[in-house]
């Protein structure tokens, strides 16, 4: 019978040390924490380049703890969909409007309140994540459907597009345009002076080519990189609201990272804010001259549209159906300088 070998009382101390050490193995050595990010924007939209640049982000600053595989184009869903799905926890984070954002906690849709914000800048300081207004927001967000807000960045100023001219309310009576389908959408574009059709982004190209809506309304980054240029001839620059694109992660999931990499994602998100909003404005130019290159019509104040038109009856709207509920809302977005 074969005698083992007799090891040596330094070489047992090692292969024990091993063991434990593979036992109580360091995060570090662990599988990196993969987390879903669904959208409905194509990933060559600036909506779907910044959700690529902000898993980048976290990829970086988390030393590769945590990845974020991103779904672009409706793959996990429709908008409302996967707001449900964030809220469930089904899947990590999204994005939407604010105006969407409002499915789940209702307050959230004053902030696509049409013409509410002075420009750009007063946006992004109204959507800060420590501005007092998203503090309260974000809270309210967190208690009623278990999401928190991460990031906003400017989305771009939405505008009107129709497969005619439109230069006043009166002239779109009767014409059946595509809202989103939340409350403060619908509202937006019956102030356009239109009827308002609720229809899922994903569904969008399919109701203008059948002629179920004759228009819809986006930034001029959506009109081009999903080209609407294709099924509509006019765009009216009706510029009703600046809208900011709301990144959100479900509370959970948040709850579980552990603070280094909870500080990580906030230093991405800070910083992926910063870029993607600088990345908009200075595409908005040069996207609606490529617009204006691929025939579209574009008409703006010089071309006779009444913007105090669209704003009248916007105002008028607004007061009969949201001032008694984000009144205080309006006041304190009003107020910050």
């Amino acid at each position: 019978m074969t005698r083992l070998p007799q090891l040596s009382r330094r070489t047992l101390v090692r292969a024990a040390m091993l063991l434990l050490m593979g036992a109580c193995a360091p995060a570090a050595l662990s599988k990196p924490l993969e987390l879903r990010y669904g959208h409905m924007n194509p990933p060559s939209s600036a909506a779907g380049i910044q959700a690529q640049m902000f898993a980048d982000a976290v990829a970086k600053y988390t030393d590769g703890e945590v990845t974020i595989r991103v779904y672009p184009s409706s793959q996990l869903g429709k908008m409302q969909e996967m707001a449900e799905a964030t809220s469930t926890g089904v899947i990590a984070l999204s994005h939407n409007t604010a105006g969407g954002t409002g499915s789940l906690y209702e307050p959230f849709g004053a902030l696509d309140t049409p013409y509410l914000y002075r420009d750009v800048d007063h946006l992004m300081k109204v959507t800060d994540i420590n501005s007092p207004v998203m503090q309260e927001l974000n809270k309210g967000l967190i208690d009623a459907a278990g999401v928190r807000v991460l990031y906003s960045y400017y989305f771009g100023t939405r505008n009107l597009t129709a497969n005619k001219a439109a230069r006043t309310p009166a002239d779109l009576s009767g014409q059946k345009i595509r809202a989103l389908p939340f409350p403060i959408y619908m509202t937006a574009v019956e102030a356009l002076g239109a009827v308002p059709v609720p229809v899922d982004w994903s569904e969008v190209p399919t109701a203008l080519a059948t002629g179920q809506v004759s228009g819809q309304e986006n930034p001029v980054n959506v009109v081009l990189s999903s080209k609407l240029y294709e099924s509509q001839s006019h765009l009216m620059l009706t510029g009703h609201i600046i809208n900011a694109q709301v990144i959100v992660m479900n509370e959970r999931v948040w709850k579980k990272l552990t603070d280094a990499q909870r500080n990580a994602i906030s230093k991405a998100a800070d910083e992926v804010r910063t870029q993607a909003t600088a990345m908009v404005q200075q595409q908005e130019a040069d996207e609606l001259a490529k617009l204006k290159e691929l025939k579209m019509t574009v008409i703006g104040p010089e071309e006779g549209l009444q913007l105090d038109a669209f704003r009248a009856s916007a105002k008028k709207l607004v007061d009969e159906r949201f001032a008694g509920k984000y009144g205080n809302l309006y006041t304190q977005i009003n107020a910050i300088q």
